[in-house]
C-alpha cells in the first residue's frame, strides 16, 4: 500500500458539484489500495474576498486578527469534502493546520513551516480513512495562533505533510493538464512537459510560473518529495517534477519553458557616486524593509561626474516600502534621485541543456530584437536568462521566444477552469 498526498487548488473545489467529483476521485484513488491525505484551498475565490471583506472594515487589518479570518476559507473546504466521502460509504476525518501538526513561525500572513508532527493525520490512516488537512494555515507555538503560509501555501502544505509522512508522492491537482512550455492562456500552442527536475521547475516558478508556488518546489527539492501536477478535470498523467538526483532516462531539452512575471517593479537609484560601498548602503537599507530583490544591474559611471545609476526589480507591493526608506537616507547615501516604473514584465527562459549548447542568448535576443521589443535588463543563471521588457509587450515576448525555440505544439492546450490554479 502506497501513501499519496492529494492537493486540489481553488478551482478543483470551487462550488458544490466540484467538491462532489473532487471527492469521488479521492475514493477512487483509496478503493485502489492506497492511504490518502488530502489537502484542500478555500474554494474558488474565497480567499480574496474574504480579503476584500477586512479591507471594507479597516484599511490595514491586524495580521494576527487577518489570518484567523483567511483560515476560515479552507476549514469551509475540508469540512464540504469531508461530508462528500462520506456520501460515498468511505470513512473521511478532516483536520485544520494546527491540529494536522504544521508548526511555523510567528510572522502572519507569510510564516514559515519550521516542523510537521502529523500524528492525528497518521492515525487517521491507520485506522482506514482519508485524511484532509486544511491547506495555507499553521500554528506558532510560542504565541499559541493560527498563522497562514501566504500565497501558494496549501502546495507547500501538501508537499510538508508529503515529507513528514514519507509519502510516495504528491500530487498537485490544478485546471491544467500539468506544466507546460509556457502559460496556455498565453500560447495556446503550449505543450506539456511530461518530466521536468526541479531545479528548472524552480527557476520556472521563481519567473513568474503559476502552477507551482516556489515555495513548495523548493521544500519538494530539499526533502526529496516528488510532484505530480496534473488536472482535476481527467485521469491523464500530468508532469512528474524530480528532484534533481532521479536518474534522467532521455538527454534534457534545450529549453524546457519560458515564463513571464508581471508582478514586479523597477526602481533606479539616480547619481550614486561610484565609490566602494555604496551599492552595501542602498541594497542593506531595502533590505531591512523586507523587500525581496530579484534583478539588479549597475551602469558604467559618466566619467565627468564620477556617478551612476543602480537598478532593482522587486515585488510591486514592497517598492514603495523601498523607496520611502530609500529617500529618508538620500542625504547619507547622496544619491541624486529616484525612480519607479511599475509597468515593467520580466520573461525568462528556462532549460538544463543551456549548459552544454551554445548560442541560447543570440537567439532570445534575435527573436526579440525581429519583433521590436526592447529589453531592459538582463539576468543570467546556469540554466535561465531572464530579461526585462515592457509589460504591455511582455505576452507578445513569450510567443514570439516560444516560437524562437520550437515549442509550439500541433493542437491548443485545454484550460478547464481558467485560473491555473
Amino acid at each position: 500500500m502506497s501513501l499519496i498526498v492529494q492537493k486540489f487548488g481553488g478551482s478543483s473545489v470551487a462550488d458544490a458539484e466540484s467538491i462532489k467529483r473532487v471527492a469521488k476521485r479521492v475514493v477512487e484513488t483509496r478503493k485502489a489500495g492506497h492511504e490518502v491525505v488530502v489537502v484542500v484551498s478555500a474554494m474558488g475565490d474565497t480567499t480574496d474576498e474574504l480579503l476584500d471583506l477586512a479591507k471594507e472594515i479597516v484599511p490595514i487589518p491586524a495580521g494576527r486578527e487577518l489570518d484567523m479570518l483567511l483560515t476560515a476559507g479552507e476549514r469551509i473546504s475540508m469540512a464540504l469534502l469531508a461530508m462528500a466521502i462520506r456520501s460515498l460509504g468511505m470513512e473521511a476525518r478532516s483536520y485544520t493546520g494546527s491540529q494536522a501538526g504544521l508548526i511555523t513561525d510567528a510572522q502572519y500572513g507569510s510564516a514559515r513551516i519550521v516542523d510537521v508532527t502529523p500524528g492525528r493525520v497518521r492515525d487517521a490512516l491507520d485506522a482506514g480513512a482519508i485524511a484532509i488537512v486544511a491547506g495555507f494555515q499553521g500554528f506558532n507555538r510560542g504565541t499559541g495562533d493560527i498563522t497562514t503560509l501566504g500565497r501558494g501555501g496549501s502546495d507547500t502544505t501538501a508537499v510538508a505533510l508529503a515529507a513528514a509522512l514519507g509519502a510516495d508522492i504528491c500530487e498537485i491537482y490544478t485546471d491544467v493538464d500539468g506544466v507546460f512550455t509556457a502559460d496556455p492562456r498565453v500560447v495556446p500552442k503550449a505543450r506539456k512537459i511530461d518530466r521536468i527536475s526541479s531545479e528548472e521547475m524552480l527557476e520556472l516558478a521563481a519567473a513568474g510560473a503559476k502552477v507551482l508556488y516556489i515555495r513548495a518546489v523548493e521544500y519538494a527539492r530539499r526533502h526529496g518529495v516528488t510532484l505530480h501536477v496534473r488536472s482535476s478535470f481527467n485521469n491523464s498523467e500530468g508532469t512528474y517534477v524530480v528532484t534533481s538526483n532521479e536518474e534522467q532516462n532521455v538527454e534534457e531539452p534545450i529549453i524546457s519553458g519560458v515564463a513571464a512575471d508581471l508582478s514586479e517593479a523597477k526602481i533606479t537609484v539616480v547619481g550614486v557616486p561610484d565609490v566602494p560601498g555604496k551599492a552595501a548602503e542602498i541594497f542593506t537599507i531595502v533590505a531591512k524593509t523586507g523587500a525581496n530583490i530579484d534583478m539588479i544591474v549597475q551602469n558604467v559611471s559618466a566619467a565627468a561626474t564620477g556617478k551612476t545609476d543602480i537598478s532593482f526589480t522587486l515585488p510591486k507591493s514592497e517598492a514603495q516600502t523601498a523607496m520611502t526608506a530609500l529617500n529618508a537616507e538620500k542625504a547619507s547615501v547622496k544619491f541624486d534621485s529616484l525612480q519607479h516604473d511599475d509597468q515593467i514584465g520580466k520573461l525568462a527562459v528556462v532549460g538544463a541543456g543551456m549548459r552544454t549548447n551554445a548560442g541560447v542568448s543570440a537567439r532570445l535576443f534575435r527573436a526579440l530584437s525581429e519583433a521590436g521589443i526592447n529589453i531592459e535588463m538582463i539576468s543570467t543563471s546556469e540554466i535561465r536568462i531572464s530579461v526585462v521588457t515592457r509589460a504591455d509587450t511582455v505576452n507578445e515576448a513569450v510567443r514570439v521566444v516560444h516560437r524562437a525555440f520550437d515549442l509550439d505544439g500541433e493542437d491548443e492546450a485545454k484550460v478547464y477552469a481558467g485560473t491555473g490554479r
